[in-house]
């Protein structure tokens, strides 16, 4: 066993891929070994491959290294150190991938073929949800470059359900794996249209699950926008007031003068501005013909453009979940309920520049004053929403934007000028009234 090794070592290391055939083929003394000499010589030789700076990847174009690794990784033990047949299969599939190879097969069973350990992280085979999704999705998409369907939805199938079991309990992660699933397949028939949907619906889902923050911003874009144009607009031939309808709405005319509204685009004169005009992916509205996702386009939609979601539409989205996704947590708050509560915090935001809390839990909806400020207290702290909380008054004091800190008079200039148009909005209404 040892002269054995050996020659494998100077083999590697001269690069004499003839001498290697010989020391594995069915004719040489390989076949006399003992199936735990033979386990053992095979992880010597993928260590040493793997390890070797001048080996691979160029040893791969030997049809005798080739035939040399099938069998080795057939006969490995248990256990290979640092994993080194892991590293070999990655090896493997980025030189058949290549465009000299273009072999799509062979790389998704050699893939295919990755020990991966779900549970034990100190295995040297652990591999994390998301890196297992990876693997899948990989594997799918070799399949289907060869127009095996099959296959390809089979290795689907395994991704969907460690999306489906949480992916680490990142909702963000699973929404991104799961459209990247609903958008890879789209110009085959590998997969049915209407099982990409339901991925669709599933990223949007988990997007809308996930804690604010600006990573779930762009999750949020990716899942919602199909394209984005940038085009100079003038405010005479926008009409704004649909992104301000949702507060304005929940307020009442005498509410406005106890919380002072940011000026909104619609109360400023206009010289020509730069806003994005977004188009969401087309299939987005689909969903809405699928009960369980009938009101995912919608909140998906005002969760990006930072309008605020209404009781009612987090209700009926909350209806649509499953029940591990409405566990109470130790807020007191269900996961929804949490996610859609900062997200309306930070939408009130772009509204008012202050607000008291008794108001603030009114216009939420699914809290009191108390629990809106806790909550406010708790984003301010994490740095997911930019403020600060006056208890004295029991208000909420909303930083304004970058631009608007860097010129305070402006900012005040602005703010004066938007109370006043509130205030003569309320005086026509209770003329109105009388």
């Amino acid at each position: 066993m040892e002269s054995h090794a050996q020659s494998v070592t100077a083999a590697i290391e001269s690069s004499d891929y003839g001498r290697l055939y010989s020391i594995f083929s069915p004719s040489s003394q390989w076949q006399t070994l003992g199936q735990g000499e033979q386990r053992a010589l095979s992880a010597h030789f993928v260590k040493c491959a793997v390890a070797s700076p001048t080996f691979l990847p160029d040893a791969l174009r030997s049809s005798e290294v080739m035939n040399v690794i099938s069998t080795t990784l057939s006969r490995l033990p248990p256990t290979v150190d640092g994993a080194a047949d892991s590293a070999l299969r990655h090896v493997i599939f980025d030189h058949m991938v290549s465009d000299e190879v273009g072999d799509y097969v062979a790389a998704a069973r050699y893939l295919s073929g990755l020990r991966m350990e779900e549970d034990d992280v100190d295995s040297p085979y652990y591999v994390s949800p998301i890196d297992r999704v990876d693997v899948y999705v990989k594997v799918a998409e070799c399949y289907l470059e060869e127009d095996m369907t099959v296959e390809a939805e089979g290795a689907v199938n395994k991704a969907g359900t460690i999306i489906e079991e949480g992916v680490d309990g990142s909702h963000l992660q699973a929404a991104a794996k799961y459209h990247d699933l609903s958008t890879a397949y789209l110009q085959t028939d590998a997969v049915d249209v209407d099982d990409l949907l339901i991925m669709l619906g599933r990223a949007v889902t988990c997007a809308i699950l996930s804690p604010n923050s600006a990573q779930r911003q762009r999750v949020l874009g990716l899942v919602s926008i199909y394209y984005i144009i940038v085009q100079h607009i003038r405010y005479r031939t926008i009409d704004f007031r649909p992104f301000h309808a949702a507060a304005e709405t929940s307020q009442s005319s005498v509410g406005m003068l106890f919380a002072q509204r940011s000026p909104s685009l619609s109360d400023r004169p206009g010289p020509i501005i730069q806003k994005t005009q977004v188009y969401k992916d087309e299939r987005l509205s689909q969903l809405d013909a699928i009960p369980e996702f009938q009101s995912h386009s919608s909140v998906l939609t005002k969760m990006y453009l930072n309008r605020i979601v209404q009781k009612r539409e987090l209700e009926q989205f909350e209806s649509s979940l499953a029940g591990h996704q409405r566990a109470v947590m130790a807020d007191g708050l269900t996961i929804v309920e949490r996610g859609v509560l900062e997200h309306n915090m930070v939408a009130v935001g772009q509204l008012y520049s202050s607000i008291y809390f008794s108001q603030l839990g009114e216009l939420l909806g699914v809290v009191d004053a108390v629990k809106a400020e806790k909550v406010a207290a708790k984003m301010i702290g994490d740095g997911s929403l930019s403020g600060s909380i006056d208890e004295v008054e029991g208000m909420l004091h909303f930083a304004p934007p970058r631009e608007k800190r860097e010129s305070p008079l402006l900012h005040w200039d602005e703010t004066i000028t938007s109370f006043c148009v509130q205030l003569n909005k309320v005086t026509d209404a209770v003329r109105s009234s009388c």
